[in-house]
């Protein structure tokens, strides 16, 4: 999957089209990624011993990880992405339209 924890991508498809988040988790069997602060879902949930009230509760829904791409702040937007090996060994991530690399 093209997609890791912790990178900043843009959405492209949907209801949330446009919008930039965090990856807070990747699920890489399913093909799905949760970012942060986008296609926010209402779930109603029961009182259990941890959180005692219950209530109705926002939270992140999973998304199709063919759905965002990597944002890559020197072209300001959604970018497809390659990988190189440097010439110390390491395999990186780099924007294909301006070949900035992405830190892993």
């Amino acid at each position: 999957m093209h997609i890791k924890k912790d990178d900043i991508v843009m959405v492209i498809s949907g209801k949330d089209k446009g919008k930039k988040g965090k990856v807070i988790q990747s699920y890489p069997k399913d093909g799905k990624v949760l970012v942060e602060n986008v296609n926010m879902v209402t779930k109603h949930q029961k009182p259990t011993q941890q959180m005692q009230q219950g209530g109705i509760v926002k939270q992140e829904g999973s998304l199709q990880a063919s759905n965002v791409l990597i944002y890559c702040p020197k072209c300001d937007k959604g970018v497809r992405t390659g990988h190189k090996v440097l010439s110390d060994g390491k395999k990186v991530r780099y924007c294909k339209k301006c070949n900035e690399t992405f830190n892993n």
